[in-house]
């Protein structure tokens, strides 16, 4: 099945986009909690990713076409600020919300939240950088609109 396929038969799949922050769901299963049925800390990295993969799907842009087979632009997470308020458990459901906080030349900032209904569990900013033929690229205008920026 393709990836338009899937879209179209599963709309909700990628989340949805309210004004300019993009809603996750995930739900917390065994294999992302430790021993004590917490989740694991790096795991919520990977529900982080997936919810800047989405937002930018939703948003128009799909990554595979950037990519464009390892020759186009591709996004690389410069740096991280993660923030640990409360601890998820299995069969949680949670809400990642993510949306672009900054644009600049190269790079973007994204703000991110993980939530269990009203309670904020994870905090993240994530600094972005644009990256073509192995160096730094300036994220082209089209794609700045997308994201928020300007022109």
């Amino acid at each position: 099945m393709t990836t338009d396929t899937a879209d179209r038969q599963w709309p909700h799949l990628a989340g949805v986009l309210e004004g300019r922050t993009h809603i996750l769901p995930v739900r917390v299963y065994y294999e992302d909690t430790d021993f004590s049925g917490i989740v694991y800390h790096a795991n919520y990295l990977r529900f982080l990713e997936r919810g800047r993969t989405d937002f930018l799907r939703l948003a128009g842009v799909a990554q595979s076409d950037l990519h464009a087979d390892g020759e186009g632009l591709i996004f690389a997470v410069r740096r991280m600020t993660i923030d640990y308020f409360l601890p998820a458990r299995m069969d949680d459901v949670l809400t990642v919300e993510t949306r672009t906080d900054e644009v600049r030349g190269a790079s973007l900032v994204i703000a991110q939240r993980i939530l269990r209904g009203e309670e904020v569990i994870v905090t993240a900013d994530v600094r972005v950088a644009a990256i073509a033929g192995g160096r730094p690229a300036r994220i082209p205008d089209h794609l700045r609109r997308i994201l928020g920026g300007e022109a």
